[in-house]
């Protein structure tokens, strides 16, 4: 017997010996299967409630991604997805798999991205760039699913992993507030306060040590929302934790910082009032330049 829960986790009941016993099902949509999503990939499907996933990844496994990465040099050429899912295969022989090797924001591939969403219960982001980010979270809030993140900061000096349901804060909320409460940038060189930054002269490569503890943490709240979808509260919306102490950024390694996000009023995603319905292309491209500018300004 399988019923549905809250934002869509579908439930199983199955009879035991001695009596009913509930376990969940659920079908994960990611997207991205770098250096970060992989090792979130792996701790997550290893968890038998865990019984689908679709995985949105276009990228060719590179020569330096071997350092950092839990693939093979053998593997170098061959596409991430495949890769992800010759992995899978070899620790959950029984989990459905199915990939789609475009790029989240391919125009082509939006109706097979939105069915994808529409049939999956959560929603895990590995994406390195801002526009994957916020177009990741509008298809989850389209959809009414939860979703995680996790970023890792240039240098592993730290990182964050965020959480989100159809009824909190987008993606655009908690960005702008982490700015505005989170000092982190300095301007000085080399620059290690940007995740992902897209300036190479500026980028510290994370060592592979640093990328898994952030996916650890993206992974344990990933399958805390498994847990309990309607119900999860961790304490915070977002969690800072931090690996290095950096003078002007960290005064001490290994500390957790911990906020609780409100949705925004003027935010033109989630407002208050506005309802689930999905935010129109123009209405994205706003917001991302407003968020951008407010990044840019802090």
């Amino acid at each position: 017997m399988v019923r549905g829960g809250r934002y869509g986790l579908r439930t199983k009941f199955l009879l035991h010996p001695f009596g009913w016993r509930l376990e969940r099902m659920a079908h994960l949509l990611q997207v991205g299967a770098g250096s970060g999503g992989m090792p979130v990939l792996d701790m997550v499907c290893r968890d038998p409630r865990v019984t689908a996933l679709t995985l949105i990844e276009p990228d060719v496994y590179k020569p330096h991604n071997v350092a950092r990465h839990l693939f093979a040099p053998q593997g170098v050429g061959s596409g991430k997805s495949a890769l992800a899912e010759a992995w899978l295969r070899e620790r959950r022989p029984d989990l459905q798999f199915r990939s789609l090797n475009c790029d989240l924001l391919d125009s082509d591939c939006q109706e097979e991205i939105n069915r994808a969403a529409a049939g999956a219960d959560l929603g895990i982001c590995a994406a390195d760039n801002e526009p994957a980010k916020y177009h990741f979270d509008a298809l989850m809030r389209r959809w009414r699913k939860p979703w995680t993140l996790g970023e890792v900061l240039s240098g592993g000096i730290g990182g964050f992993v965020h959480w989100f349901v159809p009824d909190g804060p987008c993606y655009g909320c908690v960005a702008s507030f982490l700015q505005r409460a989170v000092e982190i940038e300095k301007p000085k060189a080399p620059d290690y306060s940007q995740p992902q930054s897209s300036l190479p002269e500026t980028t510290v490569p994370a060592s592979r040590a640093a990328i898994e503890a952030i996916a650890s943490l993206h992974a344990l709240v990933t399958l805390g929302l498994l847990d309990n979808p309607g119900d999860f509260s961790p304490g915070f919306t977002s969690m800072l934790f931090t690996l290095e102490r950096v003078p002007d950024v960290f005064d001490e390694p290994f500390h957790p910082y911990r906020f609780r996000i409100p949705r925004a009023a003027e935010c033109l995603i989630c407002r208050p009032g506005r309802g689930p319905e999905y935010a129109s292309p123009e209405e994205l491209d706003v917001a991302l330049d407003q968020a951008l500018a407010r990044l840019g300004n802090a």
